[in-house]
C-alpha cells in the first residue's frame, strides 16, 4: 500500500472512531492534536474521564490485530501528551478535567475489503 492510501485510511479510521465514540456517549473535544512531543489523534471525554485515543487502522488482520502496534512505550508517550494538552487549555475551558482522570484507549479498525469494518475498542490501556 502506498504513502497516500496509508493516509486515507488513517483519516477513515479517524472519522469513523470518532463517530464510534460519539455515539457510544463520549463527547469529541480534539483531533489530530499535535505539539513538538508527538500528536494525539483524538481527546474526548467519557463522564468526568479525559480519554486519550490512540486509533489504529488496518486493511486486514494478515499483521496482527490494530491495537497490538500500541506498545507502553506508546501509551506513555500518549499520558505525556494527555498533560501537555491539558495544560495548553485555558483554566476556563478545563471543565474539571484534571491529570488525575486521564485514561488512555485504543480504537483498532480492520477494513477489509467492501464489508463493514470491525472495530474494537480498548478502555484504559496500561
Amino acid at each position: 500500500m502506498d504513502i497516500p492510501a496509508t493516509r486515507a485510511l488513517g483519516r477513515y479510521g479517524e472519522q469513523l472512531a470518532c463517530r464510534y465514540l460519539s455515539d457510544t456517549g463520549f463527547t469529541i473535544l480534539d483531533r489530530n492534536w499535535r505539539c513538538a512531543r508527538g500528536e494525539i489523534d483524538i481527546v474526548a471525554r467519557d463522564a468526568a474521564a479525559l480519554v486519550v485515543c490512540e486509533v489504529k487502522t488496518r486493511s486486514g488482520a494478515q499483521f496482527g490485530a490494530p491495537f497490538e502496534a500500541v506498545t507502553r512505550q506508546k501509551v506513555r508517550r500518549l499520558r505525556r501528551l494527555a498533560m501537555l494538552w491539558l495544560d495548553a487549555l485555558p483554566p476556563a475551558e478545563r471543565g474539571g478535567l484534571s491529570t488525575g482522570t486521564i485514561r488512555i484507549d485504543v480504537v483498532s479498525i480492520v477494513k477489509a475489503g467492501t464489508g463493514a469494518a470491525r472495530i474494537t475498542h480498548l478502555r484504559g490501556v496500561l
